[in-house]
């Protein structure tokens, strides 16, 4: 499947669409969301629909984020070039691709055996490279290439996986969704010292659990 002339005005008029109707600002986030081809992390018989924001499914019962969740979750990173940045949650590889687009050192984990293995390969084929990319527990994060600047979490958490603060670092950002499921609610903790977090809210959201341990 090639990228046409099509798919790049269909995200065109995605980008409008986040930037004019759900009120997205970040013109980072915008042109790396313009510049990956969404299709090609999709099934071939949901092509046509790449670029209307909607979650489609993906291997191991796990879906690719809506559009609008992806650019929302990436604003509130507030992502700089060159930031390290842990990426809990893989899957197909299209957050991390928008990551790396944005000239992040993105690191990420993904407990999914066969989406591990989908996403390595995708990414290669689109010449994106994470600086490391991990089949494991998500919840376990990857205190070995800790302090991150940033971290995003792109599955819903019932509880605040504490580890995972320790390796922010001071005056660093986690964005995660926490509830449970059909529950969820999205937050973004900064590390304001080693035991002094500030917590915001931005809405409610429905992502697929977070599971620990690793599934082959």
């Amino acid at each position: 499947m090639q990228d046409s002339y099509l798919h790049k005005g269909k995200r065109k008029i995605l980008i409008n669409y986040l930037r004019d109707k759900l009120g997205i600002t970040d013109e980072n986030v915008l042109n790396a969301i313009n510049e990956i081809p969404r299709h090609l992390f999709l099934e071939s018989i949901f092509a046509d629909y790449a670029y209307e924001d909607r979650a489609f499914p993906i291997a191991s019962q796990q879906t690719i984020s809506h559009p609008s969740t992806v650019a929302e979750q990436t604003e509130l990173l507030e992502v700089k070039e060159d930031e390290k940045i842990l990426e809990i949650g893989t899957g197909c590889g299209y957050q991390t691709a928008v990551l790396i687009k944005m000239k992040a050192l993105v690191y990420t984990i993904e407990r999914q055996k066969s989406l591990y293995d989908f996403s390595k390969n995708k990414l290669r084929e689109l010449n994106l490279f994470p600086k490391f990319q991990s089949f494991g527990d998500g919840f376990a994060g990857l205190p070995t290439y800790a302090p991150f600047d940033k971290i995003i979490v792109t599955c819903g958490a019932e509880n605040l996986p504490t580890e995972l603060l320790h390796q922010l670092k001071i005056g660093g950002k986690m964005v995660i969704p926490l509830g449970k499921f059909e529950h969820q609610t999205l937050y973004r903790f900064t590390k304001i010292s080693e035991k002094e977090f500030e917590k915001e809210e931005f809405g409610a959201y429905k992502f697929v659990p977070m599971l620990g341990n690793t599934n082959v």
